[in-house]
């Protein structure tokens, strides 16, 4: 079995901003650990310095057993780990579902299949002897690390997430892939791995209801001792056995505290430990005027009575060691956000579909959607659903027949499922704003501020966190003049607070949203629904559904 000690770890920004502070928890054997804390807080940066990914500023982490990793990003993050070793290179869209296994594979593996694919490269473009030899070489090694055994437990996996052997699925492109199929293969292999200790960011995002159903399943039933960040509060409910919080809200960084009675009690022993910060910092105020008051006295008497001069100094020794010893913590600095998304005026008719076909997805539809209306699209994972959103913000993207019509004046915002922006990476959130939107920094800022962030406008797209991303993505879409919205799992990546705003923006949003989503609780605020059934065919529905299995088609 496995388990983590994190003692003291505290990372600084490249900018110099201190980001954690003095983290401290313990995982245990078997244990179920959540990792919680606002967008931005830090937890990915933890999980990287718990998976040895990045060196901490101070600190420690001790870990014993094998290790599994998921990345946040499936498919388009790379491993670091791997990375630093020349192991795994980074995997994009057209990386094959065999390199996607290999990543989360046992070090030995990995080194071994990267070895074999350069060797069978190698093979293609020259065939000489001493290229044989070193394919011959890299096949020897494949049998030695433990490379046979590796794809019996990958056809096992590509079987049960994808419905067909790992001979099939082994040369499809991740780009082919929902990112819900690339989740489930990588959990498939982890769960059903040598691993004793899994480290999981935000493992239910992109999976559907009975991905997150199974998910929740395979949580509580193996042996594995298993760190996880989530945001999804049934999943949390049901499976965690402790509460792990990043949170602080000063300069000073942030640092962790423990909830172990699960989460069903999480939120009140949150309230109560906050109440008691404040509580313990109101009476250190108070202890403080008290003290700097009594100093403030026997100041004035002892500038005419020398006999108070000794009880002077002994009131200043005291106030200082007071302050030397520093004010209990202030309870966490609760997030503001307000999101204004205003849309406007349509025609009435905001989308007509009609004997609309995505090629090899689904059966031709028709259906209406109508100015105002609030519409989720549901479905099982690579059902078509993302498909159709790309669709209706850009047609020549998506191969289809048929037609999917927009009404006048509608403009359709599209909020990407990936947070795939590759126009952006390497640019700051200022940069994007002015460059695009023509909004210098004495205007951007604002509005940054606005979604909590202000403090991120010198950084990079791409060196946000998962939720920071989402909320910069919602920010444009206020910007862009959408009147349509067109969101693929909004929800994912958000912290509860974020995700509260985001449910109160589109309330007052005066235009028509179309959103793909699997968070039960977001689904609730929704008029209606479009769903992409198993069989391939689309339906209408007032009311979620929400088991609907795995689309039954022929697949390459």
């Amino acid at each position: 079995m496995g388990h983590i000690d994190v003692a003291g770890v505290g990372f600084v920004l490249p900018d110099g901003r201190t980001l954690l502070d003095d983290a401290s928890f313990r995982v245990g054997d078997g244990m179920k650990a959540v990792l919680v804390g606002a967008n931005g807080s830090g937890k990915t940066t933890l999980m990287h310095v718990v998976a040895g990914d990045v060196t901490p500023s101070s600190g420690a982490v001790t870990r014993s057993g094998r290790l599994g990793v998921m990345r946040q990003f499936i498919g388009s993050h790379a491993n670091a780990e791997a990375e630093a070793d020349g192991v795994t290179a980074p995997l994009t869209a057209q990386a094959s579902v065999r390199d996607l296994l290999a990543s989360v594979a046992p070090p030995p593996v990995r080194a071994a299949a990267r070895a074999l694919d350069a060797a069978e490269l190698a093979m293609m473009e020259r065939d000489d002897e001493r290229t044989q030899l070193r394919y011959a070489q890299a096949l020897a090694d494949w049998a030695d690390s433990g490379g046979h055994d590796a794809e019996v437990l990958w056809d096992v996996c590509t079987v049960a997430a994808l419905g067909i052997p790992f001979d099939r699925a082994q040369y499809r492109e991740l780009g082919t892939l929902s990112g819900g199929e690339q989740k489930r293969l990588v959990l498939e292999a982890l769960f059903r791995g040598p691993d004793d200790l899994l480290l999981l960011d935000e493992p239910d995002n992109f999976l559907d209801v009975p991905g997150k159903n199974w998910l929740e399943e395979q949580l509580r039933a193996t042996p594995k001792t298993v760190l996880f960040i989530s945001h999804d509060r049934e999943l949390l409910d049901r499976t965690a056995t402790h509460v792990i919080t990043l949170e602080g809200g000063t300069a000073a960084g942030n640092s962790t505290w423990v909830h172990g009675g699960g989460f069903a009690g999480y939120h009140e022993a949150r309230a109560d430990r906050h109440a008691r910060f404040a509580e313990l910092r109101r009476r250190w105020d108070e202890r403080h005027a008290q003290l700097r008051e009594v100093v403030q006295r026997l100041r004035q008497k002892a500038s005419y009575n020398d006999d108070m001069s000794s009880r002077y100094r002994a009131a200043q020794t005291r106030l200082r060691k007071f302050e030397e010893a520093g004010p209990p913590p202030e309870p966490p600095r609760p997030q503001d956000i307000k999101m204004r998304l205003r849309g406007g005026r349509t025609g009435v008719r905001a989308l007509t579909c009609t004997d609309l076909e995505l090629t090899g997805l689904m059966h031709p539809f028709s259906a209406e959607v109508f100015y105002g209306e609030r519409v989720g699209v549901l479905g099982s994972n690579g059902s078509g659903k993302s498909h159709f959103l790309r669709l209706l913000a850009d047609p020549s993207t998506v191969p289809h027949t048929g037609t999917a019509r927009l009404g006048a004046r509608v403009v359709p915002g599209h909020f990407a499922q990936t947070h795939h922006h590759p126009e952006w990476n390497g640019r700051t959130l200022a940069a994007i704003l002015e460059d695009e939107y023509s909004l210098p920094l004495d205007r951007s800022a604002p509005a940054l501020h606005r979604y909590e962030l202000v403090h991120q406008r010198e950084t990079r797209f791409d060196a946000l966190s998962g939720g920071q991303q989402a909320r910069f993505q919602i920010l444009l879409l206020e910007l862009s003049g959408a009147t349509m919205l067109l969101l693929d799992e909004p929800t994912d990546n958000l912290d509860v607070e974020s995700a509260e705003a985001l449910e109160a923006a589109l309330e007052a949003f005066e235009g028509t949203v179309l959103a793909v989503t699997h968070d039960r609780w977001f689904a609730r605020s929704f008029d209606r629904f479009l769903v992409f059934g198993a069989e391939g065919e689309v339906y209408p529905s007032d009311a979620p559904v929400w088991d609907e299995g795995r689309v039954r088609r022929e697949r390459p």
